[in-house]
């Protein structure tokens, strides 16, 4: 039984990183602390950050993405295989040296297009292999620090994909599918280890999709010669092989805008993908950010079919500014018109820190927001 599907409170993956555990890291990239002893904080913060979410009664907790420098190290720091060097917490801060919070990402980074969401396209020389599970490593730790059900984070096949440079890598895989196809398996031996270890809620990360209703991202995709249906199509099938067969696992979804350091990528209402995405996927939970009119707003959630969940992200993890229940739950009153209350939730936005910069918030705004979301599904729901 998936005791886990309808869960009315959810938090998205990551927590801002605490300053030691910053120092820390700082201090391992330069070589003047122990692997052992970056392992050591870690693991101190990881079960202050646990304690922190049952205290304030969330119904899952995470390790706060911890010991990632960015969400996207679930699957990159977990294979080999790519043309790709050693990220650090320098290399993250001096990316978004000079950005302006809560405007439009336009750092240009070789090998992106300026003012996507993609950091950096990169190519293989050797097709992936996975050589250690990341996430289960991850899992192992925080389950036994937790008394609640802990969630695993896991980046999609989507991302994955539109950050792989196939142009440059087709000596490699000749064409895109034969990359998906290793992805998919791949993706697929890491979640069978999760589950195998006692998860029962994996959310898949996917910040790609929402590059299908903006603008310039289609674009670029075009500029490449690709076809973004025939993308959005193949990222579908392969978010569903990912997830099959494991018919006790709660599986969410994230579509994200962008997250960092308070800054945003996209833009464009869910309304040209929302009935494929709804009823094609086989998740059981949709998380779904409503944070700002960039979304647009919840008509979408019409082709919601019975027996899904879409998770209301409409806390943001950009600003301090806390929202109050009673606006939100007028919010949640209007998705309502068009979905079932019961099949309706409440989290933040996104996570509060996709890489290791974080958001420009403090622990204490984190702190409050991660309340109002519990005090908001309890008046809501019971």
């Amino acid at each position: 039984m998936k005791e886990l599907a309808k869960i009315r409170n959810d938090v998205v993956g990551s927590l801002l990183r605490p300053a030691e555990l910053k120092q820390a890291r700082q201090r391992y990239d330069e070589g003047n602390l122990s692997r052992e002893d970056l392992r050591q904080v870690e693991d101190r913060e990881i079960r202050s950050a646990v304690r922190l979410q049952e205290e304030l009664g969330l119904a899952v907790v995470t390790d706060g993405e911890y010991r990632r420098l960015n969400f996207q190290d679930s699957f990159g720091e977990s294979v080999s295989g790519y043309d790709a060097g050693k990220a650090s917490l320098k290399f993250y801060e001096q990316r978004v040296e000079g950005s302006n919070p809560l405007q439009r990402w336009e750092i240009p980074i070789r090998g992106e297009e300026k003012g996507t969401a993609v950091s950096q396209r990169r190519p293989v020389v050797e097709r992936l292999r996975l050589v250690r599970n990341t996430p289960l490593e991850e899992y192992r730790f925080v389950s036994r620090a937790a008394e609640k059900p802990a969630k695993v984070t896991l980046i999609g096949p989507d991302r994955i994909s539109q950050r792989f440079d196939w142009q440059n890598s087709r000596t490699v895989y000749p064409n895109i599918d034969d990359f998906v196809t290793d992805v998919v398996k791949i993706q697929r031996e890491m979640i069978r280890g999760v589950v195998e270890a006692g998860c029962r809620y994996v959310q898949i990360d996917a910040p790609g999709y929402t590059a299908y209703v903006d603008p310039p991202s289609l674009q670029a995709m075009r500029d490449r010669g690709e076809d973004p249906k025939e993308n959005f199509s193949r990222s579908l099938q392969a978010d569903n092989q990912v997830l099959e067969g494991f018919d006790n696992t709660t599986f969410g979804i994230h579509l994200c805008r962008g997250n960092q350091r308070s800054m945003w990528h996209r833009e464009g209402s869910y309304d040209d993908i929302a009935e494929r995405l709804l009823n094609e996927l086989k998740h059981d939970r949709f998380l779904f950010e409503y944070d700002t009119p960039r979304a647009g707003g919840f008509e979408p959630l019409r082709f919601l079919p019975k027996g899904k969940v879409v998770v209301l992200g409409l806390v943001s993890t950009k600003v301090a500014q806390l929202e109050k229940i009673d606006d939100l739950k007028r919010r949640i009153d209007a998705a309502g018109q068009y979905a079932p209350l019961e099949q309706l939730a409440i989290s933040p936005q996104c996570g509060f820190s996709s890489d290791v910069v974080g958001n420009l918030i403090t622990e204490d705004d984190q702190k409050r927001k991660l309340e109002i979301v519990v005090e908001t599904a309890r008046q809501v729901w019971g």
